[in-house]
């Protein structure tokens, strides 16, 4: 394919535009969401690695020799837009599925062809419906860690005010 010669530039790219969005997030944004972005970019890393055992999909493509094809995905999209998602739909559980609903519906159904054109990656044993199971599962966990985070942080910001009085 005359596309497979792009595809190194094409994970890094992947990998570097969507931290340009990260100063817009602003400060306080940036500081909430952080952890929950990290968490759900460490499950993505384990489910990837399940994925890898039983061949669910395949990455031909690596910027590293030794680096999973997952990682630009990881540390770019997923990370920046889980803290986009959380920003803009946090609060409102309904609207956060709908939207994680549109962006892993239009990743699994629009960019795994394109990834799979430019031989970087492919469904193997897996579905693409299967695949959007596996983000809304996803969804839920990064949604739970952010609540639970902020529950955690709410009981401890009122325990240290009625320890101060």
């Amino acid at each position: 394919m005359k596309y497979m010669k792009y595809s190194k530039s094409l994970l890094l790219l992947l990998m570097i535009i969507p931290w340009f969005s990260v100063p817009l997030l602003g400060k306080d944004a940036f500081k909430r969401f952080f952890p929950a972005a990290l968490f759900i970019s460490l499950v993505v890393r384990i489910v990837n690695f399940i994925a890898k055992k039983r061949r669910w999909w395949w990455w031909y493509e690596t910027l590293h020799p030794k680096m999973s094809g997952v990682i630009p995905f990881m540390w770019g999209p997923f990370l920046v837009g889980s803290m986009w998602i959380l920003k803009w739909t946090y609060g409102k559980f309904l609207r956060y599925m709908l939207l994680n609903l549109v962006v892993d519906g239009l990743f699994t159904y629009g960019l795994v062809y394109y990834l799979q054109k430019f031989g970087v990656a492919s469904l193997v044993r897996m579905k693409k419906i299967q695949l959007m199971y596996v983000f809304i599962v996803e969804a839920f966990l990064l949604y739970g860690f952010q609540f639970i985070k902020e529950k955690v942080l709410v009981k401890k910001s009122i325990e240290e005010k009625n320890f101060l009085q």
